[in-house]
């Protein structure tokens, strides 16, 4: 087993951006699911550079199980040129993918090579081609933001949007859309999960066999800490803790719309829930992910093609329903059936 005591640094303090006021965020915001904690006093996401990724890199030689490469930390942590540990997994990865260009970082560093991705941003591989570009398009002419001004990668996703020409945006879309989606999120139900502090945006389990209440969240945290968050291993997937029975309430959203308060997802997504042509898939997908999406939608932060289609869904929605309807769909095996969910 590897030895992590770097996370023994995990206690953030709050960081105060000078001349910056903060804007007032919705009462209801899920700040779980943005990356931030509001059970804890001050809790913020840190800075990249924070000793949860390694601390300064002193030279060594990381390794990984299956992998023939070995890389150090300052390789690893380069955004334009990410360690791929594990080449044989993907397709060749266009020079967007790979190494992006200023200032766009390499999609590779936040989708990881094979596309899956991490809560704080989304899951890519098996999305549709065509609505990888809308999104992307989407992002470009501001028609999609976030409902909590505090996440910056949002913001960066916009630059990059703006700076990536239609050919590369292209390149992506069909890179990302040509791999399957499998599975990669384990959902565990639980009234008590592991202690865990926010850095850089994602739930990281602290050392020791501590536990907290999980109230009204899910704790999306890696299935190894040192292996996602130093490394950047992309085989190692991840953990949502969900509230106890939140998986049955949201099989009934999901499936019924639970007497006129949503619609079936199946309508539009597939009986299996893996999509339809353009309409994207969603078993087993990053359930933070998705509730940020239903609650950006129904604060009026998506305003393209598929908001309009889409609030008529949402806007009954609370955020409770919205965490159930994303702990049931995490919790579907994206190569069985949407009926079963995965243990």
């Amino acid at each position: 087993m590897r030895k992590w005591t770097l996370l023994l640094a995990l206690v953030i303090l709050p960081t105060v951006v000078a001349g910056r006021p903060q804007q007032e965020l919705p009462s209801d915001l899920p700040a779980w699911a943005y990356g931030f904690d509001n059970t804890k006093e001050g809790a913020r996401a840190d800075r990249p550079d924070s000793d949860a990724r390694g601390g300064p890199d002193n030279g060594a030689l990381k390794h990984l199980p299956g992998s023939k490469f070995s890389f150090t930390l300052t390789q690893i942590r380069d955004n334009s040129g990410p360690a791929d540990w594990y080449p044989e997994d993907h397709p060749l990865m266009p020079d967007i993918v790979a190494h992006g260009h200023k200032p766009v970082v390499a999609c590779s560093f936040c989708h990881y090579p094979n596309g899956k991705g991490r809560p704080v941003n989304t899951n890519l591989a098996g999305l549709p081609y065509s609505y990888i570009l809308q999104v992307l398009g989407e992002f470009r002419s501001g028609a999609r933001m976030s409902a909590d001004t505090r996440k910056a990668n949002t913001n960066q996703m916009i630059l990059f949007a703006k700076s990536m020409t239609d050919d590369e945006m292209k390149d992506a879309a069909r890179y990302f859309s040509s791999m399957k989606w499998t599975p990669w999120i384990r959902v565990v139900e639980a009234n008590m999960v592991p202690k865990s502090q926010i850095a850089n945006g994602i739930f990281l389990r602290l050392p020791g066999n501590e536990k907290e209440q999980i109230g009204n969240r899910i704790i999306e945290t890696p299935e190894d800490v040192e292996a996602m968050e130093v490394l950047r291993d992309d085989r190692s997937g991840f953990i949502a803790y969900v509230p106890v029975g939140s998986v049955e309430k949201g099989a009934t959203l999901v499936m019924t719309g639970a007497g006129g308060k949503t619609t079936r997802c199946t309508i539009c997504h597939g009986a299996d829930l893996m999509g339809m042509g353009p309409v994207p898939g969603l078993a087993g997908r990053s359930p933070s992910y998705l509730v940020r999406q239903l609650y950006d939608m129904r604060q009026g932060k998506r305003t393209g093609e598929w908001t309009s289609l889409m609030m008529p869904v949402v806007t009954k929605l609370t955020t409770e329903d919205m965490l159930a309807i994303a702990a049931y769909l995490a919790s579907l095996n994206p190569t069985a059936s949407a009926t079963t969910a995965a243990n």
